[in-house]
């Protein structure tokens, strides 16, 4: 996820990452992306294949309303400092490992958990 939080900046430009942002992966691989009101989630489904082609992966994109980080807000690491970057397609591994568990929180915790022990594991 932290590529694709870097990436997400430039490929959609300063208005929209104002009031669009990236949340999470559905079990499928889609990308949750929350948006300020009914209206950004409307207008930015229109542009989803146009966003997605700039984003690493390319993923799926599905734009809901919801929270928004605030102005300025430090994004929460997608990894522990010292571990190494976990890339998309890590991610979205351990996201379609970790789909059966029904929790919805527990679930992305061992999502997380797995992308984490993929990027550890060497070449």
């Amino acid at each position: 996820m932290s590529e694709l939080l870097a990436a997400w900046p430039a490929a959609v430009g300063p208005e929209i990452a104002r009031n669009a942002w990236p949340a999470r992966f559905q079990r499928d691989g889609t990308l949750i992306v929350h948006t300020k009101d009914a209206v950004w989630g409307f207008e930015l489904g229109q542009r989803a294949a146009e966003i997605s082609e700039r984003l690493p992966g390319k993923p799926d994109l599905k734009f809901v309303p919801g929270p928004l980080p605030e102005p300025g807000a430090e994004p929460i690491p997608a990894t522990p400092p010292g571990s190494p970057p976990v890339t998309l397609e890590q991610q979205q591994r351990a996201a379609a490992w970790a789909s059966g568990i029904e929790d919805e929180e527990l679930r992305e915790l061992v999502a997380r958990a797995a992308a984490l022990s993929l990027a550890r594991r060497p070449g």
